[in-house]
């Protein structure tokens, strides 16, 4: 049977107090993490407010001559990968 005084039963409580307080930091730890990602999150949100859908800006005859163009360099690749071939 250990005692108090044993070797064994004081390591035993040192141990414990070490992971008790390990637990305590750990803790500590996951309290701050969570401040942190609940600010990040909030920031994240203003953010993703504030922006825009990038076509939302253009007017539609933008669209269309932006679209015009593309298709022109899309048929300009394969006009040139076809003269390739």
């Amino acid at each position: 049977m250990l005692t108090d005084d044993s070797p064994h039963t004081k390591e035993f409580r040192r141990l414990l107090q070490r992971i008790r307080k390990e637990v305590q930091s750990l803790k500590s730890q996951i309290a701050d993490l969570e401040k942190e990602n609940s600010q990040l999150r909030t920031e994240l949100r203003k953010i993703e407010k504030g922006q825009t859908d990038i076509f939302s800006e253009v007017s539609e005859s933008e669209r269309l001559a932006i679209r015009h163009q593309v298709l022109g360099l899309i048929s300009k690749i394969d006009n040139h990968l076809e003269d390739n071939e």
